[in-house]
């Protein structure tokens, strides 16, 4: 039978894993991206991470920073350019952070990180996700297409210490706790064989 725990048990349990995790970020400090389709959570995520002491950088702040990003397109989305991105960040980013730093973007996977989070969202969600924030046809299209074939793992390198997590089942919370416990368990890779597949899911 599972155990049932107090708010206040909770909040201590909380509070004891973030001192576990910031203790072991006091190490050599890392760069984490946390990336993933648009649409599947990541800025709520990063609001909490942020909440609990760590440092969170938005890449498109990053890139308006380093002039590496374009005028606003017809859907009101800035183009970053990553290949000058990550030329302009290959100097500044040559040397450790000074302070342990969550990488945010959907693109984040692209540079010079040392882990990578990826969070995923069952296509359908997505979906209407985008329709109430008024996507347009082809928008909607082309993110739910590219979630169901992988989203960010098609172009991720596999050397890195990667986890997933599914939006669609876990509240930002619980993803929240899975990614202190990965942190505290030393960025123990996940198993490849359990990523998400929602082809196969959705035919199932």
């Amino acid at each position: 039978m599972r155990a049932k725990y107090s708010k206040g048990q909770c909040y201590a349990y909380r509070s004891i894993l973030t001192s576990i995790v910031l203790a072991k970020f006091m190490g050599d400090n890392l760069r984490i991206a946390l990336t993933g389709t648009p649409g599947t959570g990541k800025s709520s995520l990063a609001r909490i991470i942020s909440e609990n002491g760590i440092i969170v950088e938005s890449l498109e702040e990053i890139a308006v920073r380093l002039s590496c990003i374009g005028d606003p397109e017809e859907d009101g989305v800035r183009p970053i350019d990553i290949d000058k991105l990550r030329g302009t960040l290959e100097e500044e980013w040559s040397e450790r952070p000074q302070c342990n730093t969550i990488i945010e973007g959907h693109l984040s996977h692209h540079f010079q990180v040392d882990c990578i989070v990826i969070l995923r969202c069952h296509p359908l969600i997505l979906e209407n996700r985008y329709r109430k924030r008024g996507y347009t046809l082809k928008k909607i299209t082309e993110n739910t297409e590219w979630e169901i074939l992988g989203g960010p793992w098609n172009e991720i390198n596999l050397e890195k210490s990667c986890i997933e997590f599914d939006s669609s089942k876990l509240t930002t919370q619980q993803i929240f706790e899975g990614f202190m416990s990965w942190i505290a368990d030393g960025f123990k890779p996940m198993d490849a064989s359990k990523v998400i597949d929602w082809v196969t899911r959705m035919d199932e």
